[in-house]
């Protein structure tokens, strides 16, 4: 009785198994069949449908889905677009959008440029930046509050008055410093880079042509005060330009005049002796 029904055991066990072959024989033919599934793909693509696209890629590269309109077409590539990441699986390489912040990731835990409107720090996209960091919008990026550094002081300069270093006892003198970084947005702002303060000389005489140009101007005034003192004016003539003609009208008639007197002497003299 147990042999009898050991053999039917067998019997019905190798009739399943010649079935399962059969019915996987016949799916093979089929997927081989059918109308929709090419072999002779291009673009990169292994397997292929007319409607759908690539359905797998060659090896090393990444599929990724395209859309067009309501459909999806899959496509091969060597590298993923932007806006996607890349990952590699035994039997696929695939393409995975990035979040919706991101433009740009390396996975979807790290973005590596964000979308308008976003801050990219440490991988993530954020409204605003953390307290210590200040946005900077030309990259987009959080980055450190830079404060103005201003180089060490130069010694004094001169004790000087008016632009001139001799002819005063109390003057000023100055000094000055660079500005070695200017500050970000949010950092500290440039002190001062000058600085004057009073100063004591001992007075000493402007060699010739130390003079400053008020001094110049003076001794120029009072050289014209002293002209115009050496020649009067006469009321009613011009003065300066007709006065040396007067003089001279003037010593003429003089000289006629005491020709005059001497001849008149002369006369007198005479005329007492006869």
């Amino acid at each position: 009785m147990h042999l009898r029904l050991i053999s039917w055991f067998f019997i019905i066990l190798n009739f399943m198994e010649y079935i399962g072959s059969q019915n996987a024989s016949r799916g093979r033919r089929q997927r081989r069949m059918h109308p929709n599934v090419s072999q002779g793909c291009q673009g990169g693509c292994a397997t292929c449908s007319d409607y759908n696209g690539c359905l797998s890629c060659k090896p090393k590269l990444f599929f990724v889905l395209e859309r067009i309109g309501m459909k999806q077409i899959g496509v091969c590539l060597s590298s993923c677009p932007s806006g996607y990441y890349g990952t590699r699986y035994p039997d696929i390489n695939k393409c995975t959008k990035c979040k919706a912040d991101c433009d740009t990731c390396f996975n979807k835990n790290f973005c590596t440029k964000c979308k308008s409107g976003f801050y990219l720090h440490l991988g993530k996209c954020l409204d605003n930046c953390p307290e210590g960091l200040e946005a900077n919008n030309h990259t987009m990026e959080c980055v450190s509050i830079v404060h103005c550094e201003a180089s060490e002081w130069s010694p004094w300069s001169p004790c000087t008055k008016k632009g001139k270093t001799c002819g005063f006892k109390r003057g000023t003198e100055t000094r000055v410093r660079e500005i070695i970084q200017h500050p970000s947005a949010k950092g500290n702002l440039c002190p001062p880079t000058s600085e004057t303060r009073k100063c004591t000389v001992q007075r000493k005489k402007c060699q010739k042509g130390e003079r400053g140009k008020k001094g110049r101007e003076r001794k120029r005034k009072k050289l014209k005060e002293e002209s115009k003192d050496a020649i009067p004016e006469s009321k009613g003539l011009e003065p300066s330009r007709e006065a040396p003609e007067q003089r001279e009208n003037k010593d003429k008639q003089q000289q006629k005049k005491r020709k005059t007197q001497d001849k008149q002497q002369k006369s007198v003299s005479l005329s007492t002796v006869h």
